[in-house]
């Protein structure tokens, strides 16, 4: 691998550290490379918090080789105010003749602003390094700045027979179709993501509480489609664990396109990731409005006579996992 690619690899994986913490801010790593040797790196920890590229300059015991050093990072340093001062000051400050980027940031304050600051003051530029890794690392942040829209992720277990639950049950709690390290697996997903969205049958036949007890992690955002107001507020989504957004006819107009002016209110709301986890309608729903980028789909070991059908979707790319005796789906909607 070339060492450009091998320094931008490793911003990708520090990076990777901030997954679920970050909101509203993207995933970025840094590191700091003299002599061919890495001497700092970094990576945004939670918005508010110093970026990756001054986390990866503080981590630099010998400030006297900046100077003579290269600053790698998997996004373009921001060149404008927020809640910390821009990172392309802190590079130019610290006289880092040489800055290798993974990809652009597509945010309008940034947007090419921060690579333009720094070769107006004389820097050596190096752009679209491991570009495409880059740039499925900040899927989320990317998709919500290019298409108005969080991301959406579908996520649903089917029996054998294609069911996601059963015509009847005794109690109001999950059927569950999958292992304990599937569900576990769910659990890890939660916390990666900004919201998580039922519709009121789930919340009904169900009870569930949308949250990250089996992963150590943040609980979502829950959103919940309450059309008429039929979910008590005795049910577990209205505890105290996590913030809970209830969609019902007094805030909302539920005739025609409603994955769209679910979208619409998402994006409102700053929510750039959203894990869709049912029942059947609402995610048809977004299936049929092709509003989704993928679909977690697992198949468990049980059998159900009769029940609820799937929901049906179309794809062009699918990777395949197995999870003990449970095998796990992942649907793309891109080429």
């Amino acid at each position: 691998m070339k060492t450009h690619e091998t320094y931008i690899k490793r911003c990708i994986e520090l990076a990777k550290n901030g997954l679920g913490t970050t909101y509203p801010n993207p995933l970025v790593g840094s590191v700091i490379v003299y002599n061919n040797e890495i001497i700092g790196e970094g990576w945004h920890r939670k918005a508010g918090e110093p970026h990756a590229e001054v986390n990866a300059i503080n981590s630099v015991k010998d400030k006297s080789l900046l100077n003579k050093s290269t600053i790698y990072v998997s996004l373009e340093p921001c060149s404008h105010f927020g809640k910390t001062p821009p990172c392309c000051d802190l590079i130019i400050a610290n006289a880092i003749p040489n800055v290798v980027i993974g990809t652009i940031d597509p945010f309008a304050k940034v947007a090419g602003n921060g690579i333009k600051k720094l070769i107006e003051a004389g820097k050596n530029v190096t752009i679209g390094i491991l570009e495409e890794e880059c740039n499925e690392l900040n899927k989320r942040f990317f998709t919500f700045h290019t298409k108005k829209r969080p991301y959406i992720i579908l996520k649903w277990a089917e029996s054998q027979g294609g069911f996601i639950a059963p015509s009847s049950k005794e109690n109001q709690k999950p059927v569950w179709i999958t292992n304990e390290y599937s569900r576990q697996l769910v659990h890890k997903w939660r916390s990666e993501e900004q919201a998580i969205l039922v519709g009121t049958n789930t919340v009904i036949d169900d009870n569930p509480s949308l949250t990250t007890r089996d992963w150590t992690g943040n609980n979502p955002i829950r959103i919940v489609l309450d059309q008429n107001n039929r979910i008590s507020k005795e049910n577990l989504i209205f505890d105290n664990q996590a913030k809970t957004i209830s969609i019902s006819n007094d805030n909302f107009n539920f005739t025609n396109n409603l994955g769209q002016k679910i979208t619409d209110l998402l994006f409102y709301e700053e929510i750039q990731s959203i894990i869709i986890e049912g029942g059947r309608q609402t995610l048809q729903t977004f299936i049929d409005e092709n509003l989704w980028d993928e679909a977690r789909v697992f198949k468990g070991r049980i059998n159900f006579k009769n029940g609820t059908k799937a929901p049906k979707i179309n794809f062009k790319n699918i990777k395949r996992q197995q999870i003990l005796e449970d095998e796990l789906l992942i649907f793309f909607n891109h080429d």
